[in-house]
């Protein structure tokens, strides 16, 4: 990147309380190279805590972010920076057209998502995406604006709505390390990203709570039609009902 663009690079690394070197690693980079700096966390906090702190960290008119389990191809970013610079672009995001490493019911799982979340919510999430992207200040801007406390990235990149060309990479499997991420809590994540981006499960429950309200009403209907013309031996439980 530096030998084909002429521009000025800030390195940012954020550690999500991690156990191994990271931390000491990363305080020896920024010793070495002033444009190194690193952001660490007291415990782990997620995903979404680590995106946050990096891109209130950046100061640059473009900026990256990117996974370190060495997933996201960094030979992508010359090609993310011209769609910038050269096209009338304000981000450059890229997705998997495979999921190359993953078991299989977590694959279906991810799909049966994208199409869920797509379906129900105005956000535009690409099935695939990833978090690696590159963005210009003004969308990095809006994001930060969001007021979610709750945060689910991938929704908030389509909901800000900035022109987005998407570039395609086969996904390969980890190099090291295994992923934190059990099914379970990807689950919960999906759960957040739908509550948070739709309205279904807001009016789902607001119609699940009228039509228990009628069945309601029906039963106090029939029980006292049936204490009026079939004169219930147990006296007084019918006040208790209704």
């Amino acid at each position: 990147m530096k030998q084909s663009h002429d521009a000025d690079f800030e390195f940012i690394f954020v550690d999500d309380g991690s156990r191994d070197d990271t931390l000491s690693i990363a305080r020896q980079l920024h010793r070495d190279d002033s444009r190194v700096r690193y952001i660490s966390f007291s415990r782990n906090f997620g995903k979404e805590a680590g995106i946050l702190a990096g891109l209130r960290a950046a100061k640059g008119e473009y900026v990256a972010m990117m996974d370190a389990d060495l997933q996201d191809p960094p030979a992508l970013l010359p090609q993310m920076l011209d769609a910038l610079l050269l096209e009338d672009y304000d981000c450059a995001a890229t997705r998997r057209t495979t999921r190359e490493g993953e078991p299989p019911i977590r694959s279906f799982f991810a799909r049966m998502f994208y199409k869920i979340i797509n379906r129900i919510s105005d956000a535009d999430i690409v099935d695939g995406a990833r978090d690696y992207r590159l963005m210009r200040r003004r969308m990095v801007d809006a994001i930060l604006d969001m007021p979610e406390y709750n945060r689910f990235s991938k929704g908030i990149f389509g909901w800000v709505g900035f022109k987005t060309k998407w570039l395609e990479y086969v996904n390969v499997e980890r190099v090291a390390g295994e992923t934190k991420w059990s099914f379970w809590k990807l689950f919960r994540y999906s759960l957040e990203g739908i509550i948070g981006f739709s309205t279904a499960p807001l009016a789902l429950a607001s119609l699940l709570g009228i039509l228990f309200c009628f069945l309601a009403f029906v039963g106090i209907l029939f029980v006292i039609v049936r204490s009026f013309f079939w004169h219930d031996p147990t006296s007084g439980w019918q006040s208790l009902v209704c």
